[in-house]
């Protein structure tokens, strides 16, 4: 972090059962969620898809086709904090854009010059204060933009920060991530090492992320099997969707795909509402992913 705070150890529980969903798709032109107020606090987690080369007119891959579909996206649905993935510099100032002038962001690329892909963390300026923060490199060396050591080729980042919830006075942790989409030892020492990070914070934590794995590997486990951190896909008292795989790559939504897209919080957070929205206008996608979507309550929030 930016001060000399000691991260300190936290210790939490395990899964609730799952609940069956209210809705097969939500409703295009209106929000899965949409604004909500405190106590509860509306988190996202948003692989956006990078910007890519030049391609034919009409993939659905192309950024200025995309781009207006994420402005409605986001502009409807305004989560207080939201964790993005692949978001190039011009594509995290367009990501501001959409959701408003009162959100502020941290972090940066991940590359060795700070630019390239980041996960930077969006949060509402007026719900949300950032006490600290700090991004590292999922390596052996974090403290080394751009260092690599696991397997993957490109480098992978983490980006952690301490939040003062402006409306209740709770203090919490939010963590955002990427983790390699090829090398499976590379998940895992990520795994631990974002263990590493919420063991070492004295606050409730929520963590973002595009893992680049099924909700039933090794890394998952890992994150959640010893009570470290729990789903809130599994821990919602509402599913508000059906379980959606979190990549559909622009092809309809299927059941049998993956869940790689994940919301994770430490125990004691209850979580009221998830979802994965797989709302498409005009039948285009704003991204290749699935946002994920949940509303959360800290213990002793009223």
């Amino acid at each position: 972090m930016t001060g000399s705070r000691t991260l300190r150890p936290r210790r939490l529980l395990a899964l609730a059962p799952e609940r069956e969903p209210k809705l097969a798709f939500p409703p295009s032109g209106s929000s899965l969620i949409g604004p909500v107020v405190a106590p509860g606090l509306h988190v996202m987690t948003y692989n956006i898809r990078r910007r890519g080369p030049e391609l034919l007119p009409r993939s659905p891959d192309l950024w200025r086709r995309r781009q207006p579909l994420l402005k409605r996206l986001l502009a409807v649905e305004q989560p207080a904090l939201i964790g993005v993935q692949e978001a190039l510099f011009r594509q995290a100032r367009f990501v501001h854009q959409a959701l408003g002038e009162h959100f502020r962001s941290i972090g940066y690329g991940r590359e060795k010059n700070k630019g390239g892909e980041g996960c930077p963390i969006f949060y509402d300026s007026r719900r949300l204060q950032v006490i600290d923060w700090r991004q590292t490199a999922l390596s052996d060396t974090p403290t080394v933009p751009g260092s690599t050591s696991w397997g993957n080729r490109t480098p992978r980042v983490v980006v952690e920060a301490i939040f003062l919830d402006l409306a209740t006075g709770t203090q919490f942790q939010a963590v955002n991530t990427h983790l390699d989409h090829k090398s499976r030892t590379s998940r895992l020492r990520s795994a631990d090492a974002l263990r590493s990070i919420v063991q070492a914070s004295p606050h409730p934590t929520i963590m973002t992320g595009d893992f680049n794995t099924d909700a039933d590997t090794h890394p998952y486990d890992a994150l959640t099997g010893q009570g470290l951190l729990v789903d809130t896909w599994n821990t919602a008292e509402e599913r508000l969707t059906q379980v959606w795989g979190t990549f559909p790559n622009y092809g309809p939504p299927k059941h049998d795909r993956k869940r790689i897209d994940w919301i994770l919080a430490t125990p004691g957070i209850t979580t009221e509402k998830a979802g994965i929205n797989v709302t498409r206008y005009e039948g285009g996608w704003p991204s290749d992913h699935a946002p994920v979507q949940a509303v959360v309550r800290f213990a002793g929030d009223e």
